[in-house]
Order: C-alpha cells, then structure tokens, then sequence
C-alpha cells in the first residue's frame, strides 16, 4: 500500500505567507491592531485610530482586495469622459483615485466624498504626496442625504453601499442614475449574504479562514465582528441587482465574486 498523500500547509505550498511579508513591509503604527485588545465594543466609527491604519486594514480584511482594485480601475478607464465627473463615493483614504490617477484623461474631474473627516485628511495627505495634478475635491458629505453626484460618466460604491442604512439604498441609486450621464456606469463592490443558511455559514468560514492567514488573532475577529454587527448590514446578490435596475440602470453584470464578496458593473 502505497503511503497516504499528505496535504502540504499554506506555508510548504507557498513560501512565506503574505502576513508576514506585510509584517516587515508596513511600520507597526500603521498595522490594523485596533481590535487586538479585548474589551467592550461600540459600532465600528471611521475615526483617527481607523484612519491612520485603514490601507492595511482593507488589504487584510478584504480578499483580493488589489485585484478587485486594479478591475474597478480598469472598468472605469473604459467608461470615463473628459469633462465629466468620476465619483468615489466613500472614497477613504484615496487608494481608488490614487490608482485610477495614471491612467485616465486628465481631463477627468475626480470627486471623493466620504463622511469622515480623519479619512479625508489622511486622503488629502495621500494625494498631495503623490502630487496629483488633474483637477480634484475631497467633499465631506452623508450620502443618507440626498443628491450628490452630478455631470458623471463614472460613479464608484467600493465597499461602501453595505454602510448606507438599508432605508436609504434605494433612494441614494436612485439619485446616482440621476446624476449621471448616459451610457455612464457604477462600480459596485460589496460583501453580500446569502439566502442558502448553509452556504452563509461556509462562505463565512471561509472568509474568517482568509483573516486568520492574513495574521488577525480570534480576538481581533471576534470584536471586529461585533463592532461591524449594527454597522455593515449586507444584502444578498439578487437585492443588489434588483436595486440597481430597479433604479434605473440598463444593464447590470458581475464581474467579480469570491464566496461572500462581490463586483458588479452597472450601465445607466
């Protein structure tokens, strides 16, 4: 009888794992370590503490993170006109417009709003650094508030839409669509749920499997879990869509999914 096969580990199969390449890459006061210490948890706020650590954050809470990036670049490099209007919505700490920068017509206006004064100034810093020269606007603003977008070929939800409270999704599409222009489209990233109970409980498996090979501790998941309970409420795929048409979007695809993670394209 032959021996068994044995299964080699993440670390055999590939080398180093990519926690902890990021360990000697990223400055300790730029690691994610704000739920790291055990205690009582609020809502999960965008704040200073959020703002100062969150690139590596999103790297390592979000899976392909740089992959999904670099498509939604992609996307909007096909969809965006000089003279209009590219809107991050949510934009953070600028990764998105700093990564579409190079490779749209500088004719392209960027507008970045997000409702975090500590994300935008860490924005503002990034983008100055860089030295970007195309006209731009960091604009703080609730998107629960009404209309926003206006003259856009490009409108962009990264991880974003699943913060917007359920009440105001409908209406905050609705006045995106408005405010763009024909054959203009929406980037949508999202973490979804799904109906299937069983597949919602493996794709979550899945996914805390990915944070735990990204270096994050079962305390650090744990709390991160309860601050986001009341915060990020996701819909299912088929919400998304039926949104999106609903609101007034021609044509609407996927072009990314990975377990409970999703990319979809919308074309008014």
């Amino acid at each position: 009888m032959s021996d068994p096969i044995k299964i080699p580990t993440d670390r055999q199969r590939t080398g180093p794992r990519p926690s902890d390449q990021r360990k000697a890459e990223v400055p300790a006061e730029l690691r994610d370590k704000v739920f790291a210490e055990a205690k009582p948890q609020t809502d999960f706020k965008f704040n200073a503490q959020t703002a100062q650590v969150f690139d590596d954050m999103v790297s390592r809470s979000v899976p392909f993170y740089d992959e999904m990036q670099r498509m939604a670049t992609e996307i909007a490099a096909d969809f965006a006109v000089p003279g209009t209007n590219l809107y991050d919505l949510g934009c953070s700490t600028a990764t998105t417009l700093l990564a579409l920068d190079p490779v749209l017509d500088p004719g392209v206006r960027f507008v970045g709003v997000d409702n975090s004064d500590d994300m935008l100034a860490k924005a503002r810093a990034k983008m100055q650094a860089a030295g970007v020269t195309r006209a731009y606007e960091l604009r703080n603003a609730d998107l629960h508030k009404g209309q926003i977008v206006e003259n856009a070929s490009v409108a962009m939800l990264l991880l974003t839409l699943q913060f917007v409270r359920p009440l105001y999704r409908d209406r905050m599409v609705a006045d995106i669509v408005r405010g763009m222009n024909d054959r203009g489209c929406l980037i949508l990233i999202e973490k979804l749920t799904c109906e299937d109970t069983l597949f919602n409980r493996l794709f979550i498996k899945y996914y805390y499997d990915m944070k735990r090979r990204h270096g994050y501790s079962e305390v650090e998941i744990a709390q991160k879990r309860e601050a986001l309970e009341n915060v990020l409420i996701p819909y299912r795929l088929e919400e998304n869509i039926e949104m999106l048409k609903g609101a007034g979007f021609k044509t609407v695809e996927v072009f990314f999914r990975w377990y409970n993670f999703c990319g979809i394209v919308a074309v008014k």
